[in-house]
């Protein structure tokens, strides 16, 4: 079985548990090799509140490590759902380990006012 279709299982199986609400959105992150995309989804009407990535010009622009920026994604969506005056989320790593990218993007967003 190859890496991606076990990681499609570990993400049906997170997905299962995991939903997110108009008041508790779902933070699912979105790891490639060069970048990192974090958004907020309400799964009941299907839509994405808040959306930040690394390739967000601001963020872009900084000659720094994944990790850390990886963070500033994190930081980037709690200030922008606190904006939207939402304040809690359920994390969904996508089939990633919680370590590393995926992570920082979580302490990110905790740092930034997020709870969950």
């Amino acid at each position: 079985m190859g890496k991606l279709v076990q990681r499609q299982k570990i993400r049906y199986r997170i997905r299962k548990k995991v939903a997110g609400t108009a008041v508790k959105p779902r933070l699912a992150v979105y790891r490639s090799n060069a970048d990192i995309y974090a958004q907020l989804i309400d799964d009941d009407n299907g839509v994405t509140l808040v959306a930040a990535s690394s390739r967000d010009k601001d963020i872009a622009a900084q000659k720094i490590t994944k990790i850390e920026k990886s963070k500033l994604v994190g930081a980037s969506v709690a200030t922008k759902a606190i904006a939207l005056g939402l304040s809690a989320c359920v994390f969904d790593r996508g089939g990633n380990l919680y370590h590393g990218r995926v992570k920082s993007v979580a302490d990110g967003a905790r740092e930034g006012g997020l709870q969950f």
